[in-house]
């Protein structure tokens, strides 16, 4: 056993787990806090009292690591001895070329090897507030249910007003999938924005007869079911496109689609019935998001309305849009690259409480979170992985990776977060690569580039 003084992990559920795992298997000493199996304490959406329990899907997504960004984390992942990959992988369900998992099965392995585990020390209790000031070294890893007492605690602590409410996001597109030879950038009257800028959008015009297919698309097109703990109230600042379209049928053309102050350079004669516009969503200029398109449309029914809009025909979609309780921190303005809440540095932040989506991202945000607390506790300071990798990927995202100015949203793994490369035009053999085939062969590039640099970082710690 280790004379170290514990790390304290809030929350049992993925991130919380594989947190503990990571800084058990550094030699550190940790009390994971969960409080479901507290009689009388329970979430809207949990059953059980397990470990890691899966909420929702029972999938992580694709496994193809070569042309998959969340199959990258994957990867990444198992280099670094997750514990939610390992179990994944022991309880694998048939899925095609995802790696789906029986829950109950995988939750009962995590939640037993956490238990057997001589390092961690599991404690059934709610900690509502802030946590004692005399845990030195503490991450929270509530995820998108967190406890009220601690998310008002939390509150008070950073003074920001983006935290606990019902979140509306709306597409963000690949940019090297809109047609620029139907769309065009220019800002509204060519009105230059902070940096100068005066083309900081791209615009796709629609006729009357594409706009009023779009609205009817919009308005019979299935729409997502909320459970009775996710009932939205709505604001006029975010309406669902719908809701919108709903409200009468020029009501898009009067606010996020109307076509005033811009000129097609293709057509400059004709006037557009009515326009639709994106803004660029991320510092590398890779990922822009549909201008006011909340939607609760189902995912399906979303990406083939969407593709309806002229210029995004062919658009593939980093993150569809959705309207869904989350709890999470503005924290590009309040964590550090080492995931330590600025204000105060006792406390990292991981999972979906840190503005990332999805189980994988989850899990993966909690491993970097415990080997950097470990790291804290030993005296040997680690730096986050480049942002060549998955995982600094997600890290340089919430801590300010996303364009400057603009509001920070969540975001799942996907090529557009890392650096870009040169799509290849000949194979390792020295075969020109059909122009179709290019996608595929540079997102393999950027893969290899990813596992070699995470490896190193590995290897160096």
């Amino acid at each position: 056993m280790t004379d170290l003084s514990p790390i304290h992990v809030i929350g049992g559920g993925l991130a919380g787990s594989e947190a503990a795992w990571q800084i058990a298997s550094a030699g550190v000493p940790v009390v994971l806090h969960e409080m479901r199996g507290v009689p009388g304490i329970k979430t809207d959406a949990h059953h059980t009292d397990g470990l890691a329990e899966l909420v929702c899907s029972n999938s992580f997504r694709s496994d193809d690591w070569e042309h998959n960004a969340v199959g990258l984390l994957h990867a990444e992942m198992r280099a670094l001895g997750s514990i939610i990959m390992s179990c994944g992988d022991a309880h694998q369900v048939p899925a095609g070329g995802a790696l789906a998992v029986d829950r109950d099965g995988f939750s009962q392995a995590v939640t037993a090897r956490l238990e057997a585990h001589p390092l961690v020390t599991i404690e059934r209790e709610e900690i509502a507030g802030l946590p004692p000031e005399e845990w030195d070294n503490v991450i929270v890893a509530t995820g998108p249910l967190t406890s009220p007492a601690l998310a008002e605690a939390i509150l008070s602590l950073t003074g920001e007003e983006s935290l606990s409410f019902f979140d509306a996001i709306a597409p963000i597109v690949h940019a090297e999938s809109i047609d620029f030879d139907i769309a065009w950038r220019q800002s509204r009257y060519d009105k230059e924005g902070p940096g100068g800028d005066a083309a900081a959008y791209v615009n796709c015009p629609m006729n009357k007869e594409q706009y009023d297919a779009f609205v009817d698309a919009l308005i019979d097109g299935p729409k997502a079911e909320f459970k009775e703990w996710e009932n939205v109230p709505y604001f006029d600042g975010c309406l669902p496109i719908e809701v919108m379209a709903e409200r009468g049928r020029e009501t898009l053309r009067h606010g996020p689609m109307k076509p005033v102050g811009l000129t097609n350079p293709r057509d400059p004669l004709v006037k557009a019935h009515a326009i639709v516009q994106l803004r660029q969503d991320n510092a590398l200029g890779t990922l822009f998001n549909i201008v006011g398109f909340q939607t609760k449309l189902k995912h399906g029914a979303q990406a083939e309305t969407f593709r309806m809009i002229p210029g995004l025909q062919n658009a593939r979609f980093a993150r569809l849009g959705g309207l869904h309780r989350n709890t999470y921190l503005n924290s590009p303005q309040l964590l550090d690259r080492q995931l330590r809440m600025k204000s105060a540095p006792r406390l990292r932040f991981a999972g979906q409480v840190t503005g990332v989506e999805g189980y994988v991202e989850s899990a993966a945000t909690g491993l970097l979170a415990g080997r950097l607390a470990a790291a804290e506790r030993l005296g040997k300071p680690l730096d986050a992985p480049e942002a060549h990798t998955a995982i600094g990927a997600l890290v340089e995202h919430i801590t300010g990776g996303h364009l400057a100015g603009s509001k920070f949203q969540p975001m799942n793994i996907n090529y557009g977060l890392l650096p870009p490369l040169e799509a290849p035009k000949f194979d390792e053999a020295g075969v020109k690569i059909p122009m179709k085939e290019r996608g595929r062969a540079k997102k393999r590039l950027m893969s290899i580039r990813a596992l070699r640099a995470l490896e190193a970082w590995r290897d160096a710690a």
